[in-house]
């Protein structure tokens, strides 16, 4: 995945040949096809392996925080969230073509969702915050980081780093008490 990963990035998906991944991994065509019927099929497993890197790098930032800090844990989620989708959008738009999904029940998305949403959770257990429906807050968070981080990519900014603590700031007055 990772020869086929470069490839893309650098040829584009249809320009590249099962041939090309397999002599840049430096393995033979059966053993690609042993794990993969297919480029279609290795692009989903792409897919699998982008958002689980991207909730283990979202987790060990999250692992940073006190326990208990539920306001800076959403803080790092919302911020981080900017910063790796700024750094890897080029890969997640290849193996998210259609970032909307066909399946509404996108399990890769819903496990960004669950890590969010628990963060909200333990926010209100704590008495931080009160939301009535925190899955709710959490897809709005969830879709705005996204589409607010497509923005900066777009605008091609020169400090993302600021972008990510304006997301954040505004992210972060979603789950404040009125």
């Amino acid at each position: 995945m990772t020869a086929a990963e470069k490839l893309f990035l650098e040829k584009g998906v249809e320009a590249t040949t099962i041939s090309e991944i397999v002599k840049l991994a430096q393995v033979a065509k059966g053993t690609f096809y042993h794990y993969f019927a297919s480029k279609n099929e290795l692009l989903e497993a792409m897919g699998k392996r982008y958002t689980l890197q991207f909730l283990n790098r979202l987790e060990a930032a999250i692992e940073t925080c006190a326990p208990d800090d539920w306001q800076k844990r959403l803080h790092t989620w919302i911020y981080n969230c900017v910063l790796i989708y700024v750094e890897t959008y080029r890969t997640h738009d290849i193996v998210y073509t259609n970032h909307h999904h066909h399946d509404r029940t996108n399990p890769e998305r819903n496990a960004l969702l669950t890590q969010l949403e628990e963060i909200l959770q333990g926010g209100i257990q704590a008495g931080l915050w009160t939301l009535e429906q925190p899955r709710i807050t959490a897809l709005m968070i969830y879709h705005g980081v996204h589409g607010a981080t497509d923005e900066v990519i777009a605008l091609k900014t020169e400090s993302d780093e600021t972008y990510a603590r304006d997301v954040t700031s505004v992210c972060l007055r979603l789950v404040q008490p009125c």
